[in-house]
């Protein structure tokens, strides 16, 4: 079995190719983490919101925030529900934007490239075949 390059720490001796795979293979990974992000608001977020329904109607006449603590206090399932998808929006967001404002780790690069590395070798029935070799 073929082993994966080992580019080490060097990324200048990274082929022009590889380069293009491997970043295209990140904004699929970027696309996938935000479609998760919206499937999880698009699902669990109204079914939490759905739970709280008689609290939110409370909290429309009367607002406190011991009133909120109450009514999520007193419904986990759709508090965690709702910290589920805070939570996974404010991770995907820190993730992002660590990535744009100091690039990606080193580490990220060699895991990507090694994952490049297995669909080339995989062919064209890795479902991502055909985003990463047009």
């Amino acid at each position: 079995m073929e082993q994966p390059p080992n580019f080490g720490n060097n990324t200048e001796n990274v082929e022009p190719s590889l380069a293009a795979q491997v970043q295209r293979l990140h904004e699929l990974t970027v696309y996938g983490r935000w479609l998760f992000v919206g499937c999880l608001w698009l699902t669990i977020a109204p079914l939490s919101l759905w739970g709280l329904r008689a609290e939110i109607a409370l909290w429309q006449q009367y607002f406190t925030w011991v009133a909120v603590r109450y009514g999520l206090f007193y419904h986990p399932w759709s508090t965690l529900g709702l910290g589920l998808c805070l939570g996974m929006t404010a991770a995907v967001l820190v993730w992002q934007s660590r990535n744009i404002l100091l690039g990606l780790p080193q580490r990220e690069k060699q895991r990507l490239e090694n994952q490049v590395f297995h669909i080339k070798q995989q062919g064209p029935t890795h479902p991502l075949w055909k985003w990463l070799f047009r």
